[in-house]
């Protein structure tokens, strides 16, 4: 993966290179346009010139696609996690990992505000959390206690066995309008089978 990225900042740092560079010839009158009609001649008058030239442009539209495609493709595996049962493959949008941690952030009535990241890696499952806390609060204590309810359900939730990382960015501390939110019982959560595992897609 490391070489597509560094290939992928050399490509776009050449292309860019290169048409920064034609248009501040221009600008300076460096490159006259007649210079630039004579190229343009000796690629059309040889016939070497424009095979050359052709198969160069064809061959950047080919790496720009290919290039695009890997990193949508990228983009679009680090949205999901993925198992596979007896039957086929299963995804599970991260994006419901996060309203699982938005919904146990509920039972804390110390927490104004959360909001989760969720990232699946070869390594594991990430989690980052940006929380606005109210004040008078013990923050090692509450971080703990949300760091260990959250690894929890989501090792219960998609049953692996990967490392999970739970850290938390404490944003803002409020002193006024403070208003306790009842917990969730338990019960209210809706109920998810373990899973086997889960690989990337």
């Amino acid at each position: 993966m490391r070489f597509i990225v560094v290939l992928c900042v050399f490509y776009y740092t050449l292309i860019s290179f290169l048409v920064g560079g034609f248009l501040i010839a221009l600008a300076l009158d460096l490159l006259k346009v007649q210079d630039l009609y004579g190229m343009l001649d000796y690629i059309q008058l040889s016939t070497n010139s424009r095979i050359f030239t052709g198969a160069a442009g064809f061959l950047l539209i080919i790496i720009g696609i290919s290039l695009a495609q890997i990193i949508l493709g990228r983009m679009e595996k680090e949205k999901t996690i993925a198992f596979n049962t007896s039957t086929g493959q299963v995804t599970i949008a991260l994006s419901a990992v996060e309203d699982l941690i938005k919904r146990l952030s509920s039972r804390f009535s110390e927490i104004k505000e959360l909001r989760p990241n969720v990232i699946a890696g070869k390594k594991g499952v990430e989690v980052k959390l940006r929380v606005i806390l109210y004040s008078e609060v013990n923050i090692p204590d509450i971080t703990s206690q949300l760091q260990d309810l959250i690894k929890t359900r989501i090792q219960e939730m998609l049953g692996i066995e990967e490392q999970i990382t739970v850290k938390v960015h404490i944003a803002k501390i409020i002193t006024y309008g403070r208003k306790k939110k009842a917990p969730l019982p338990a019960e209210s959560e809706e109920a998810v089978p373990p899973f086997s595992g889960y690989t990337r897609t």
